[in-house]
């Protein structure tokens, strides 16, 4: 993830990071999940935000492709309020290039507490 982060040249938020190179540190104490709105082709592109935590809901509107260092779940409702409409990225059905999978209509992401 971090890679694939070093090369975009889109805007990229990141949030409980300082950039990509923090991602190494702290992937063994939490997760981190990109996401970003547009999808073209076979890739996710920006506008993306990083971020990581953990046993937290994340808002993500707008999201169409994300990729995680961990299995999160993505719903396409607001607040991760239930699991119907909720779907784990272990399940991904339509994968992109470089680990992103297209969860098109995703309005929030729910990170694990690992």
């Amino acid at each position: 993830m971090a890679e694939w982060l070093s090369n975009q040249e889109g805007v990229i938020t990141y949030v409980g990071l300082k950039n990509h190179t923090d991602i190494v540190k702290r992937t063994a104490q939490s997760t981190t999940v990109t996401y970003c709105r547009e999808v073209s082709g076979n890739l996710c592109s920006g506008p993306c935000t990083v971020s990581t935590g953990n046993g937290i809901c994340i808002n993500a509107p707008g999201t169409n492709c994300l990729a995680a260092t961990t299995d999160v779940a993505f719903c396409d409702h607001k607040d991760c309020g239930s699991s119907d409409g909720c779907h784990n990225l272990s399940q991904c059905g339509t994968h992109l290039n470089d680990g992103n999978c297209y969860t098109p209509g995703t309005n929030s992401i729910s990170l694990p507490s690992t």
